[in-house]
């Protein structure tokens, strides 16, 4: 069975009554619509956040002219195509459309799963924020359950049933409202319905109880389905259990999340550490507490802020949706800078007893990680010595500095050390064996020797100055190298390298001082999507390539946007991606598209490269099926030539 599917709203094109393995995808996905055509379809994706789309392919069908037409609202969805047969120009049209996946209907429950498992693991990942936020499968205080338009259940997970302690016949056909805790009001309930009625995705809090009574409250994420006429069919429902109703803090964060926007202010007494060392819990307790009674006592403060909220350890917060602060037409900071001046110039009496407290104040309004800004943003307001701060993305500076930093720090090290230095994984010729390439690989030697890949430190520097100067590093000594070898080096360039004229410039006189070995040169172009000017790209590959250099295009076959680079930079060689390489000999649909790269490589005459072959299985399929090169740790990890 697949995993984690009850987050996924699925569209069925198609009639599917030939298929051998729609009651395989009926059976792992319980929110499906289904339709019959074209046009209805568009409907149901205009109206719906559909996650996946599956449409079937029949002979003599227009599925492609449909998919190519509507692209780009179909895109933002996992496309999967069921056809029942293999059909090379079809395949290779599904490539060109960028599918998630091409399905023969002739598979195996083993093969379906092998095939669209990782896929759809990949988009939970990166793109559900249901999964993300509330729907994590592993944790048993999470569930999903759904319900009709007139309120009654029509399904519940396992889950459900074990938390509220009713079996799933109970629950069947009953009345949510059945299940209203008593702490929640028939007004509430009646408010918590007709927010769900009249919006497209909704979190709210809904206090249930279970069969014996006892409460149950749920964090919930409740997403309309809707039909090709924009009404409602159904609502599905994913639930977090929570043990109590709520401290403030979520509370607090429960208003960020169901407001559209909001101003944010997270307050702190400065003198809280001190109180802590000199006063009883109690005192602090009564301390906290007329605190927060009196903060709001201005007139002004009241207008836009209904409640303060404590968060403990004399932290507190408020917080207003941006629109009413709109309406007061006041500045932010002016506004902050007042709030704090009058605060600051209060006394408190607690028990006669006077306390001059004051306060710093951090403030930030939008929504997406917005507490996380404000929390970020009240340290630095306090090591800044600032009483009212603005924290806009505090918290991804908080998040990345002190580990960019340490990286950063790292980098600059191992260049004044000339510890960037390249490694070499042999290539080899397919009907030789014997190695006629070798791949230049970027390593790290940090303070400790350890050898570190290019993961652990290129993307960060990307940005900084350090970047170009490892380029350089890489390229020289990628060079310097050609003079002790017989064999051809390729070499690593990304769209953006080659955008940089010093890069270029380093290029070309490095062709000119290494001339004599120019011909054993081959620049893998890597894609880069902060990559704009594709003109000095070309202009780029037509110069190197008149003084013999080779251009290989790296990771040939993975995002299907390969056919268009092959058009755009006129390639000699392509590398096949090691997604595609690695599971060739248990996954027929990754040697189908295997060998249809290979087909149209040899048309245009391109000469082809795997990468990841591991072992000697591999390496046979891939010489039947007529690939050139071979890379992988079968033949030789990336290593230190050491030709010195």
């Amino acid at each position: 069975m697949l995993k984690n599917t009850d987050c996924l709203l699925v569209l069925l094109i198609g009639d599917f009554k030939d298929s051998t393995i729609i009651h395989t995808i009926r059976d792992n996905f319980n929110n499906i619509i289904t339709c019959n055509s074209y046009a209805s379809a568009l409907l149901f994706l205009k109206n719906n956040k559909i996650d996946l789309v599956i449409c079937e392919n029949k002979i003599d069908s227009e599925l492609f002219s449909f998919l190519e037409k509507e692209q780009k609202l179909i895109k933002k969805q996992l496309l999967f195509v069921l056809s029942y047969n293999l059909d090379t120009s079809e395949l290779l049209k599904s490539i060109e459309l960028k599918l998630d996946a091409y399905l023969l209907d002739n598979s195996s429950d083993e093969e379906l799963f092998k095939k669209i498992s990782p896929i759809i693991d990949f988009y939970l990942d990166t793109n559900s924020k249901v999964l993300g936020d509330y729907y994590d499968t592993l944790n048993p205080n999470t569930s999903f359950f759904k319900v009709n338009k007139r309120g009654l259940i029509t399904y519940v997970d396992d889950n459900f049933c074990s938390l509220s302690k009713y079996s799933r016949n109970d629950l069947l056909n009953k009345d949510l409202i059945a299940l209203k805790h008593s702490l929640m009001s028939n007004d509430e309930f009646d408010m918590f319905w007709n927010t769900i009625d009249k919006t497209k995705n909704c979190k709210v809090l809904l206090k249930l109880s279970t069969k014996e009574k006892n409460t149950f409250c749920n964090n919930m994420y409740i997403i309309p389905v809707y039909d090709e006429n924009n009404t409602i069919l159904e609502y599905i429902c994913f639930a977090h259990c929570i043990e109590d109703f709520v401290s403030e803090e979520d509370e607090l964060k429960n208003k960020i999340e169901r407001n559209n926007l909001s101003v944010l202010a997270l307050i702190a007494i400065e003198e809280y550490k001190i109180l802590e060392k000199f006063y009883s819990s109690t005192l602090i307790e009564k301390i906290e507490k007329t605190f927060k009674e009196n903060l709001l006592i201005n007139s002004e403060h009241k207008e836009m802020f209904s409640k303060v909220y404590a968060l403990g350890k004399g932290r507190f917060a408020v917080i207003c949706p941006f629109n009413d602060y709109m309406e007061t037409q006041k500045n932010l900071k002016v506004y902050f800078d007042n709030f704090v001046e009058i605060v600051n110039r209060r006394i408190f009496f607690i028990d006669e007893t006077e306390y001059d407290l004051n306060i710093v104040l951090s403030y930030s309004f939008g929504k997406y990680m917005l507490f996380e800004d404000v929390t970020q943003g009240l340290e630095e307001a306090i090591v800044g010595n600032k009483s009212a701060y603005n924290s806009s993305d505090a918290s991804i500076r908080g998040l990345k500095l002190a580990k960019n930093t340490e990286i950063i720090q790292m980098v600059k090290i191992a260049l004044d050390n000339y510890n960037i230095i390249p490694y070499f994984q042999p290539i080899i010729n397919n009907k030789t064996k014997k190695i006629e390439k070798y791949e230049s690989l970027v390593r790290l030697i940090d303070v400790n020797n350890r050898v570190l890949s290019p993961g652990e430190f290129l993307n960060v520097t990307k940005k900084s100055e350090f970047y170009s100067q490892i380029t350089r590093r890489v390229l020289e000594n990628s060079f310097k190298i050609l003079e002790k070898i017989n064999t051809s080096i390729s070499i690593n360039l990304s769209a953006l390298d080659i955008e940089k004229e010093l890069t270029r410039e380093l290029v070309y006189s490095l062709l000119e001082r290494y001339k004599g070995h120019s011909h054993k040169i081959v620049f893998e172009l890597l894609e880069d999507e902060e990559a704009k000017d594709f003109t000095v790209i070309k202009k780029f590959i037509r110069k190197v390539k008149k003084q013999g250099v080779k251009i290989a295009l790296d990771d040939f076959g993975s995002g299907y946007s390969s056919f268009e680079r092959v058009l755009l930079y006129e390639p000699d060689i392509i590398k096949i991606d090691g997604s595609l390489i690695k599971n060739i000999e248990y996954n027929d649909s990754s040697r189908n598209l295997v060998e249809t790269i290979v087909i149209f490589a040899k048309k245009q005459k391109i000469k082809t490269i795997a990468e990841y072959v591991e072992n000697e299985t591999i390496f046979n399929i891939l010489k039947d099926i007529g690939i050139d090169y071979s890379q992988g740790f079968y033949f030789g990890k990336p290593e230190d030539l050491k030709l010195n």
